[in-house]
């Protein structure tokens, strides 16, 4: 089988490759590495080759040919970062700057960047649609909800959204009980980076109930860090870490202009050492590009903790396990439950029915099928429908190239209050030419 890895020069693309030499390496014969920038395929072939050994594993390509790169794939992971990380760095500044959140996916900084990236990713699977009509398109790139639907204009069903955050809070719970993360039956709505974790069914026994009734418990779970306990417990569900941008939003703009840099300013500079130092010093690769790692992780989501404060331990994969997992589960025909980005049809009958929401899905050879669940609480449910629309009119936005509707998508957004800054904002993120 071919997998083609799309944003191939990319930081995080070893993790995708150490996850193949496990339990995966017997499914993908040849793994295809596409990037614009030649010179960081490079760099991550060096890493990948050192990282690997003796070790057997899929035969590695590189090539800077999108059309090449997919064609006859069986899967295409797509994560890309149009523009990289200056682009990044621009959307939270310009947003920060007019005194709102400027956070990558969270926030007007996430329409920005969804902007910007859409009418790459329409491009993406109008080749894949050509050169790989078969293929199943698993999306990392941010923001994933919104880039997953724009995707599936072209590819329908085929095109899967994913994100390790659900996945592994409930997997968190569960290690409080000693309770193995593939017996967890998992109960969570939302959309990308905007959901609750309702229930983690467990021989019986719900987790989530036990947890929240049990501070001491509760107070060792990483998103104690983020939230308050009280707080978690009258929500009466454990809210995805990303959501401390909604529920502290003035908090956050404040930690994050009180930093000397932010997230996107310290990984712009992380990453441009790591790639300067791995291509003069190319023996090296996999030992600098580790400790780049692991500082990436032990800093992220920084502005949430208090000064000083170490992220607890993230080892035992991310994003990548949860990818792998679903491929996995697609190409041997075996039935899995998993949280995933999907097409809502009649899932939540307040939203959309082409509307993508992240949910418990069960996968199979067929693809990922949406599990029935019940709707959220009001306010939750008012938020998710308000979302929904304000990521409509950006993929709109970027079907019709139309800033009238990326403004009306600014001014709609919670975390926007201002025609004006709205308009300001259209003015910084509209793509120009």
């Amino acid at each position: 089988m071919k997998l083609a890895l799309l944003g191939g020069g990319g930081f995080r693309v070893p993790l995708v490759h150490e996850a193949l030499l496990g339990q995966q390496g017997d499914l993908i014969d040849d793994l295809w590495l596409f990037d614009t920038e030649a010179d960081r395929l490079e760099v991550i072939r060096n890493v990948l080759v050192q990282a690997r050994g003796s070790r057997p594993g899929p035969t590695i390509h590189t090539s800077t040919d999108l059309a090449e790169s997919v064609r006859g794939a069986d899967f295409v992971f797509s994560a890309i970062r149009v523009g990289g990380l200056p682009g990044r760095v621009h959307d939270e500044r310009a947003a920060l700057g007019l005194g709102v959140l400027g956070q990558e996916t969270t926030g007007p900084a996430g329409i920005a960047f969804a902007l910007r990236t859409g009418p790459v990713a329409l491009r993406i699977a109008r080749t894949v649609a050509e050169e790989a009509p078969g293929a199943f398109v698993i999306n990392f790139t941010n923001p994933a909800g919104i880039i997953t639907e724009l995707m599936q204009t072209v590819l329908g069903n085929r095109v899967i959204g994913i994100c390790d955050t659900p996945s592994g809070l409930g997997k968190r719970v569960g290690a409080l009980y000693g309770a193995d993360e593939f017996e967890l039956s998992l109960d969570y709505v939302g959309l990308n980076h905007l959901g609750w974790l309702r229930h983690a069914w467990y021989r019986g026994r719900d987790l989530v109930a036990e947890v929240l009734d049990d501070p001491g418990k509760l107070s060792h779970l990483e998103e104690a860090d983020v939230f308050s306990i009280e707080w978690m417990q009258r929500l009466g569900a454990l809210p995805n870490e990303y959501l401390y941008y909604w529920y502290s939003t003035r908090e956050a703009i404040a930690s994050i202009l009180s930093a000397d840099a932010t997230r996107g300013e310290f990984l712009q500079a992380q990453q441009a050492r790591f790639y300067e130092q791995a291509k003069a010093h190319p023996e090296r690769a996999f030992q600098l590009w580790t400790a780049a790692h692991d500082e990436r992780e032990a800093t992220y989501m920084a502005e949430a903790r208090d000064e000083g404060e170490e992220r607890p331990d993230t080892s035992g994969g991310g994003y990548e396990r949860v990818a792998l997992a679903l491929m996995r589960a697609i190409a041997l025909n075996e039935r899995a439950e998993m949280i995933l980005n999907v097409r809502n049809g009649h899932t939540l009958a307040a939203l959309p029915d082409n509307g993508v929401i992240e949910v418990p899905c069960l996968v199979d050879g067929a693809g990922a099928h949406p599990l029935a669940t019940e709707p959220p609480g009001g306010a939750e449910l008012g938020l998710m429908m308000q979302m929904k629309a304000v990521e409509q009119l950006a993929i709109r936005a970027v079907l019709e190239d139309d800033r009238g509707l990326a403004f009306e998508a600014l001014v709609k957004h919670p975390l926007v209050d201002s025609v004006n800054v709205a308009e300001q904002l259209t003015e910084d993120f509209w793509p120009q030419g």
